[in-house]
């Protein structure tokens, strides 16, 4: 490689600046077409070309006359290599996704309905609400429940049975057209 001009030497840099043109002009589809036998899109082709050049302009040392298109090409090649690596890396490393969670909505509401369905527990008769309390939330058997509150299995089933159809009661929506319009 030789010297390049001086920064002060303008006739050496419009002489480098002429050479660059002509060699855009000479050579730049030729690189393209290069960078695309390395990358799959012509978007990053085209990047990897343009920076040759660039780095071509702020050489503070020029390849010898002549050599300056194989120069282009190295750069390109090198520069085409090294977009393919990082993307080879990337699509190693893939994060994981972050979990879905749902929104504050989804979760006030099913707060809310928590909330209903426990007041709704705690009003029933009180030997209801303990057999739907130990068969639910403590997912225990009938014979479990009928052991431990000292009563008979079929008192349980009764229980369960009238404790969900007044829960059932407590908790449906109101129906439509149900309510009495002022006269």
């Amino acid at each position: 490689m030789s010297a390049s001009p001086r920064r002060g030497d303008r006739r050496g840099s419009e002489i480098q600046d002429d050479l660059l043109v002509r060699l855009f002009a000479d050579h730049y589809k030729d690189l393209v077409r290069l960078a695309s036998m390395l990358l799959d899109d012509v978007g990053s082709c085209e990047e990897v070309v343009q920076d040759a050049f660039v780095k071509m302009h702020t050489l503070t040392a020029r390849p010898e006359a002549g050599k300056e298109p194989a120069y282009l090409r190295s750069i390109v090649m090198n520069g085409a290599r090294s977009r393919m690596r990082r993307r080879m890396v990337r699509r190693r490393i893939v994060p994981d996704a972050p979990p879905l969670t749902d929104s504050a909505e989804a979760g006030a509401l099913e707060r809310l309905q928590s909330d209903a369905l426990i007041d709704a527990v705690r009003s029933l008769p009180r030997r209801q609400s303990e057999v739907l309390t130990l068969r639910y939330y403590l997912d225990l058997s009938e014979a479990e429940i009928a052991e431990t509150l000292g009563i008979s299995p079929g008192s349980v089933k009764t229980h369960a049975s009238r404790g969900l159809a007044a829960l059932e009661r407590k908790l449906a929506p109101p129906e439509a057209g149900t309510a009495e319009e002022p006269s």
